[in-house]
């Protein structure tokens, strides 16, 4: 794991000055200079999130990375989108929630239209108590004591497929954000796309997994049962699977459930 120095606020203002300068205009010599903290940053988030194996600890991760990366960054929330509606799963504190959930309520403001914005999906406002785009959250933001934000769309499909969420920074200051926290903000949402997309992929597959074990189970102890059935009562496959389904409808348990028990208790029947 690579180690990541504490920076001093002028080591992570010049690297962020770096970040935002045009790279043409940087000789190799220069590029090659050093290592700033923010690189460093980004690298051990990397890390971080390789050894992540669930999607509450991928946002998590990502949502601690953000607190350091973008200095004006008072509060952090991540917003998702689920079948019911938004919902905000992860936060620095509480009063993020709140601004998230005023924006769910209203269906209006940053975390919301950036899962609906073409493109990167880049929602910002830099004076929320004078925000045209937003006016009612803008005014219920500003009286909450914020004065600016900005949210990047998480997970973009193309076209005009909506996103499953978005990465929320709040700022207390008007102006608090500017073009170089955007561009952070833009690279910590690509890498929380990626690994939720792999976190997320993994679980599905081991979900499937869990699933698949689970038919083999339930189809072994039936077998298991009706065997028993046609040894006894000397019947036939498939009119020991219709004992089975019809003990399973008069004592309204499922199937497996019947099956189990009467391979359970083979000796006592």
């Amino acid at each position: 794991m690579i180690e990541v120095d504490v920076a001093t606020e002028q080591e992570w203002s010049e690297d962020r000055m770096r970040f935002a300068r045009d790279p043409g205009s940087d000789r190799p010599a220069e590029l090659a200079e050093a290592i700033g903290p923010l690189a460093l940053e980004f690298v051990s988030l990397t890390e971080k999130l390789a050894s992540e194996t669930t999607v509450a600890g991928v946002l998590q991760r990502v949502v601690d990375a953000t607190c350091i990366a973008v200095p004006g960054a008072d509060l952090v929330s991540v917003t998702l989108r689920a079948p019911g509606g938004f919902h905000t799963p992860v936060e620095t504190e509480p009063l993020a929630t709140r601004l998230d959930e005023v924006q769910y309520r209203l269906e209006e403001g940053p975390c919301v239209e950036a899962t609906r914005t073409a493109g990167l999906g880049v929602t910002f406002c830099s004076d929320l108590g004078n925000c045209a785009e937003f006016p009612r959250f803008g005014q219920a933001a500003a009286a909450m004591g914020v004065g600016s934000v900005l949210a990047v769309g998480l997970f973009p499909h193309g076209g005009d497929a909506p996103r499953m969420g978005a990465l929320n920074i709040y700022s207390r200051e008007v102006g608090g954000l500017d073009t170089v926290d955007r561009d952070i903000a833009l690279v910590l949402a690509a890498h929380a796309s990626t690994a939720l997309a792999a976190t997320m992929a993994c679980t599905a597959a081991e979900l499937e997994a869990a699933q698949l074990r689970q038919a083999l189970n339930s189809r072994d102890v039936i077998g298991q049962a009706k065997g028993i059935l046609m040894e006894r009562r000397k019947i036939s496959a498939d009119d020991a699977f219709d004992m089975l389904r019809s003990a399973s409808q008069s004592l309204n348990l499922k199937l497996t459930r019947v099956a189990q028990t009467l391979v359970e208790r083979r000796t006592d029947i």
